[in-house]
């Protein structure tokens, strides 16, 4: 499970960018950290793992921060995460 975050950080495993890798590895029916290069793509490559963990995370001053949703291809799964933290992992797009 490559996370540019250090797996021993007990805040990644409720990042963001952990629960896609988690959803992908439960449609793959696979462990999550099992989903490492050269079978499955790194999720850095496709999307910057702190930039989503921070994308809807509270402001510094502890408000929220508005709606919105980021869609990307991971691992050929379409993946929708939203700003209430749902992670949706839709139809493989035909890659990997």
């Amino acid at each position: 499970m490559l996370l540019s975050a250090d797996s021993s950080d007990a805040t990644a495993a409720d990042s963001l960018s952990f629960e896609v890798i988690s959803a992908v590895a439960e449609q793959e029916g696979i462990d999550p950290v099992e989903i490492e290069p050269p079978e499955y793509d790194a999720l850095y490559d496709v999307i910057n793992p702190e930039a989503l963990d921070s994308l809807f995370a509270p402001r510094e001053n502890g408000t929220s921060r508005g709606s919105g949703r980021v869609e990307f291809v991971f691992c050929g799964y379409r993946v929708v995460v939203t700003s209430d933290g749902d992670v949706d992992v839709l139809e493989k797009t035909g890659g990997r």
